[in-house]
């Protein structure tokens, strides 16, 4: 996908990132879900990605990738592993949710599969994978 205007893909990351942030604001604020542990480190990676995002689109920084990737992959991995763990393709014997809300317990489950963990790691990927892209659409540029 090469368009004309590589910070198209910076806006949709961010377009991404803005219902992310509102969603998960919505599930804890509005439907009084509490977060596990697992959500809230995915929301420390998460949510500065709006600030990041807006900032590298609207002053058209190529180097906007070098700040948001590092959170978006830390972020990414952790969502992996929550749904792994989620829908108990690992054990919960490892899990890091000790305390307060379980993070394989189903809150919320749209369509009969679409959880609060897997919205965050469609999230994260869609993220992730417009930041590679603009990458490479920029690097070739230079």
């Amino acid at each position: 996908m090469k368009s004309k205007d590589p910070f198209t893909l910076i806006y949709f990351a961010w377009i991404v990132n803005i219902v992310s942030f509102t969603g998960s604001m919505f599930f804890s604020n509005y439907m009084m879900l509490p977060p596990c542990t697992l959500c809230w480190a995915q929301r420390i990676c998460i949510f500065p990605m709006s600030f990041i995002l807006a900032v590298g689109f609207l002053k058209k920084d190529k180097n906007v990738v070098w700040y948001a990737l590092p959170l978006v992959v830390i972020g990414w991995i952790i969502s992996l592993y929550h749904n792994l763990l989620y829908y108990k393709i690992i054990p919960q014997a490892i899990t890091a949710c000790t305390s307060g809300v379980s993070c394989t317990a189903k809150q919320i489950e749209y369509l009969g599969f679409i959880t609060i963990p897997l919205m965050a790691y469609v999230s994260l990927t869609i993220t992730l994978i417009c930041l590679l892209i603009f990458y490479r659409n920029t690097k070739k540029d230079t």
